[in-house]
């Protein structure tokens, strides 16, 4: 799957980033989301993402498809994540729909921050990479949008969705 500028935003972000399908199966993620599963990237693609959380939060993470589904956006939903190892941590996960040109949907992209890391560092990181890759989507808005294909319009248009939602986050509540 070759990358959109829009998409490199996310290569190696302070976040945990995948994009899904509409079934749940992982079809991209970035470093971070690798690093802190402690997976290679090529052992994560293709997965189910209930390979990364524990049995406890399969309900909750069914109930998140639902309500994606529904409202096309989850929020704040408390997930326990599993590592490669078996080691755990609770996860804090945020999405918003991708669909195609013709409003059909594709998946979602999806952010996950890690409650046992959230410093005001951390937080201050976060903040600041979300308002550089506003600053880069609407820099790809204003130069590059009309000459993109409909499929890199619908990964620009779910990236802008995702950061719009991130920027609304309180973070310091997550501490």
């Amino acid at each position: 799957m070759s990358q959109t500028e829009a998409r490199k935003t996310l290569k190696d972000a302070p976040v945990m980033w995948r994009r899904i399908n509409s079934i749940g199966i992982i079809l991209d993620c970035n470093s971070t989301y690798a690093a802190n599963l402690r997976y290679a990237k090529s052992e994560i693609l293709g997965r189910s993402i209930f390979e990364h959380i524990t049995k406890e939060s399969w309900e909750a993470m069914n109930e998140s498809l639902k309500i994606w589904f529904e409202t096309g956006k989850v929020t704040d939903r408390k997930i326990t994540f599993k590592r490669q190892d078996e080691s755990t941590f609770p996860g804090l996960l945020q999405a918003t729909s991708i669909y195609d040109e013709n409003n059909n949907l594709l998946g979602s992209n999806t952010v996950i921050f890690d409650l046992t890391q959230m410093s005001n560092e951390k937080i201050k990181e976060y903040k600041e990479f979300f308002r550089e890759a506003e600053n880069r989507l609407n820099e790809i808005k204003e130069k590059e949008y009309d000459q993109l294909d409909e499929n890199s319009k619908s990964e620009y248009n779910g990236l802008k969705k995702m950061f719009d939602m991130l920027l609304q986050v309180n973070l310091s509540e997550l501490k």
